[in-house]
């Protein structure tokens, strides 16, 4: 790219670098060696959430040093920082996972401050685990810089008997070991061999879920998401990220101006054809909010009902996302909706050309075992089912892929359980019985707080060979590992008096993902004289802290379980400041 003086007079980093009075501003840049060039030049944010929690951040580092080069060769200075994450892998199962969802506004807020503070002009953002992939392009949609989002890639498969396994084959193993049908040395012998890189979940959990997501609503570019972690290839895409938005910043694209309601239904349709993590349904209406759109959990299940299943990941199938990437990766789903008319081809992507002409560059086809053709696919409907009924008036949401038809109705009597722990002892002693539907309940955004995921239990019910015998609802979340009739999102929480909060055991609930409902069969009257009775919300332990704070600030499930008002109430936009 040839050399060029930059006009800084709508750019946010005039205000530190140009002028007498920022004299001082400049020799802080001097001390970090760099030159008039460089100071005169538009600053480029590169955020990474590198820490060494997880394998899923670990190689982040290295990438952003790739990112730095990409925004050097496009004439801009690039500025790495780092934001917090909370790994799920880790923190699943206890009380750690109530840090998790919290983490997302953390990321998108410490973001924004860090961008904010030293003005920079545009963003890169790089993300491996879970919550920062949505809080980093929540980042990005709030300030409406040009922003280019890169995913930090997948671990590699770990291989045992023949076999891939991956990190939720442990946590099943768990529920197996328990039983009595694994020994302690096979257990051990698993542990060592399931993840054996640097990278994010392989199967189609949140993390991967996300970066379709990335891809498919602009903010990344083409086939970026696929390439495994310890994939050298990762580091060209962060060298062609780095450029990206520098183009991006010459031209004035913006986040707002790739993420719209159109490129939002584009990115639902992903995710549900590719049988991806539940977890969509509250990140989607989040990345949303900051736009303005809105977009909220009915929306995206209405994409998820009418859009075919045609792409075989685990957990419902059977590949990951490195087999994906081997096809052709998100490029080749997205020609394949496009067949179907399923796809707005006119939304504008980080490359600085729409979805439309990004989709005519491919010329692979789907090779018909990872991804299907669209009209021949695995089921005619998404891997990822919205509910509704008088247990769950503001919806809930259940993955349904790998779940034979038959398997996605079921009715039954409540067992209630008022956190996590107590379901997940009672499982652990096998104190429940086959066709009971487990409801926890107190795990929401706010009654959690946190609003955590239960892999730990469904997983121990998978392990014992009874993830087809019992459901699960919950008004907390699911990983995107888990499997078996688990719904989701139910809204409202307990902790805001919804429904859920009622049940009593032996109540008979009906899940009927076919028909998209959820029910309890009590009359409206009964529902209305137990809530009268209703005691309110259960007290937590937590009164004081981040997650109090979290608490007391977030919103429903259904609209993403946001923290503050989002761009509808905006009186400014940063980059116009």
């Amino acid at each position: 790219m040839l050399k060029k003086p930059t006009d800084k007079t709508n750019l946010p980093s005039r205000h530190v670098t140009e002028g007498p009075s920022r004299a001082p501003h400049r020799s802080y840049f001097y001390a970090m060696g760099l030159g008039d060039e460089d100071i005169h030049q538009p600053f480029v944010g590169v955020a990474t959430c590198w820490n060494e929690a997880a394998p899923c951040n670990i190689a982040l580092n290295r990438q952003a040093q790739a990112v730095k080069l990409g925004v050097k060769q496009g004439n801009g200075t690039p500025r790495e920082f780092t934001t917090i994450t909370v790994t799920d892998g880790i923190a699943m199962g206890h009380e750690g996972m109530r840090s998790s969802l919290a983490s997302r506004e953390a990321i998108a807020d410490t973001v924004e401050l860090t961008m904010r503070g030293h003005c920079y002009d545009a963003i890169v953002g790089l993300a491996g685990c879970d919550k920062s992939l949505p809080g980093m392009m929540m980042a990005m949609v709030r300030l409406n810089t040009p922003s280019v989002f890169i995913y930090g890639g997948s671990i590699l498969p770990g291989r045992l008997n023949g076999k891939d396994v991956t990190v939720q084959d442990v946590f099943e193993a768990v529920g197996e070991h328990q039983a009595g049908n694994l020994s302690d040395e096979a257990l051990r012998t698993l542990e060592r061999v399931a993840c054996p890189s640097a990278g994010a979940c392989g199967g189609q959990f949140t993390a991967n879920t996300m970066a379709c997501v990335s891809e498919a609503i602009g903010l990344a570019l083409p086939n970026s998401s696929g390439a495994p972690a310890p994939y050298e290839s990762r580091d060209h895409y962060a060298i062609a990220s780095g450029e990206a938005v520098m183009r991006l910043l010459e031209k004035n694209i913006r986040a707002r101006d790739v993420v719209t309601r159109k490129s939002l239904e584009n990115a639902a349709r992903v995710v549900a054809c590719t049988g991806g993590s539940t977890n969509a349904g509250l990140h989607l209406p989040a990345i949303a909010h900051e736009a303005g759109i809105d977009f909220g959990l009915e929306d995206v299940c209405d994409i998820f009902r009418d859009t075919p299943y045609f792409v075989d990941l685990k957990p419902g199938g059977q590949f990951v996302a490195k087999d994906l990437y081997e096809v052709g990766g998100v490029p080749v789903v997205m020609k394949e909706l496009r067949k179907a008319g399923l796809i707005h081809e006119d939304c504008m992507t980080a490359t600085g050309h729409t979805i439309g002409e990004e989709i005519d560059k491919v010329t692979l086809e789907a090779d018909g075992k990872v991804i299907y053709p669209v009209d021949a696919p695995i089921s005619k409907t998404g891997g990822v089912v919205g509910l509704k009924g008088n247990l769950a008036p503001d919806g809930a949401i259940v993955k349904v892929a790998g779940m034979a038809t038959q398997h996605q109705v079921f009715t039954g009597p409540a067992r209630v359980f008022e956190c996590e722990e107590d379901a997940f002892e009672a499982v652990q002693n096998r104190a429940y019985e086959e066709g009971e539907v487990i409801v926890i309940r107190n795990e929401g955004p706010a009654g959690g707080p946190g609003m955590r995921e239960m892999l730990a239990t469904t997983a121990a019910l998978s392990g014992q060979g009874m993830g087809k015998k019992v459901a699960l609802i919950t008004d907390g979340r699911f990983s995107g590992a888990t499997r078996g009739f688990c719904v989701g999102h139910v809204g409202p929480e307990a902790a805001h008096g919804g429904p859920i909060a009622l049940v009593k055991n032996g109540d008979v609930i009906t899940l009927d993902a076919v028909k998209g409902e959820i029910s309890i069969d009590l009359s409206d009257e009964e529902l209305a004289t137990r809530k009268e009775a209703w005691s309110g919300p259960r007290e937590t332990i937590y009164a004081s802290g981040a997650l109090w704070k979290y608490a007391q600030l977030v919103g429903a499930t259904k609209h993403g379980a946001v923290t503050h008002p989002g761009a509808t109430k905006e009186r400014h936009i940063y980059m116009d400041l």
